[in-house]
């Protein structure tokens, strides 16, 4: 489906707030209903899954140390009637190892934020987190 680019946000996260509860936060006050999400900065005391397709859920990884969030990238949608954030990272430590995944929390050192809004019908998902739109036939 074809969509129109609306708003686009660069914004900052303040140090200490929880990044994907502010990001869910702005959403909500600027009435983004849909839109791409891309971040970067460094995290402190992150949470991140793997969705492992056989038992049904995700596994959750603590990371309790300071992380540099090499790339985060996602969606907004809207969940229950309200914007939902579905955010990947990738996060690096001291020594240049990462780790990836699903981000459910993080207490933002850094946070630089580029949301830019997609204007058409808001995409709604239906079936928990994996089914966000239906299939596209080319």
């Amino acid at each position: 489906m074809e969509q129109d680019i609306g708003r686009i946000f660069m914004l900052r996260c303040p140090e200490d707030e929880e990044l994907v509860s502010y990001i869910t936060k702005f959403a909500e006050k600027q009435g983004i209903k849909g839109g791409i999400v891309n971040v970067i900065g460094a995290l402190r005391n992150a949470t991140i899954g793997y969705f492992d397709p056989i038992e049904g859920h995700y596994i959750k990884i603590n990371i309790p140390y300071h992380t540099e969030l090499l790339s985060g990238m996602g969606n907004i949608s809207i969940k229950e009637e309200r914007p939902f954030l579905h955010l990947h990272v990738v996060l690096g430590d001291r020594e240049g190892n990462v780790k990836g995944g699903h981000l459910f929390s993080g207490t933002v050192y850094v946070g630089e934020i580029f949301i830019m809004e997609i204007k058409n019908a808001p995409q709604r998902r239906k079936y928990g987190n994996l089914h966000l739109w239906p299939p596209t036939p080319l």
